[in-house]
């Protein structure tokens, strides 16, 4: 084989590698750092029936934002519940009635808006519960990082919080249980 030939198949291997990794980790809708910090199978179910269980976690939830607010400091977004399947994408809930079909709210720094987020469909949110709760039972979470689906490609977006999420404190229920002396 001569050098060029050589070099030409290595050229093509390489990119190929290249573009399998991008398209393999590049396009994931979440970060794996933040499935991660993630308290493993939260539910908006739990999060109402057991917000204590839950102040101060970091959670991943689906949506579609149905209403806004802002005051001086943050936006807040009211969302509708999707729930996220094995890829973390969101998807309308079996029971449109059922305790998944609720509300919950996120708030952003109004620094740090998303562009687009707006004209989002749907969107897969990673939050910190905040301890609070809106219009009844609904929790709000602070935004670390969230996956917007436009309406169409032209307004999907991907957003981080500036703030470093190796240094957010949350310890996950599984470790938790390990150490619980109880």
């Amino acid at each position: 084989m001569t050098p060029h030939v050589f070099r030409q198949r290595w050229s093509a291997h390489f990119a190929l590698a290249i573009s399998l990794t991008i398209v393999l980790f590049g396009c994931a809708t979440v970060p794996r750092q933040y499935v991660r910090m993630a308290e493993s199978g939260a539910t908006l179910t739990e999060l109402t029936s057991h917000p204590e269980n839950y102040r101060g976690k970091v959670v991943l939830l689906g949506g579609t934002i149905v209403d806004e607010e802002e005051n001086a400091q943050y936006l807040w977004l009211r969302v509708k519940n999707r729930p996220l399947d094995e890829d973390y994408i969101p998807h309308r809930p079996v029971d449109m009635d059922g305790s998944e079909a609720g509300h919950y709210w996120v708030i952003i720094p109004k620094r740090q808006i998303p562009r687009e987020y707006r004209h989002w469909a749907r969107m897969t949110v990673v939050g910190q519960v905040t301890g609070t709760q809106r219009l009844a039972a609904e929790p709000v979470l602070s935004l670390l990082y969230v996956r917007g689906w436009g309406i169409s490609r032209d307004h999907d977006e991907v957003w981080e919080d500036s703030t470093d999420p190796n240094y957010i404190l949350s310890v996950p229920a599984s470790v938790r249980r390990e150490s619980d002396p109880n």
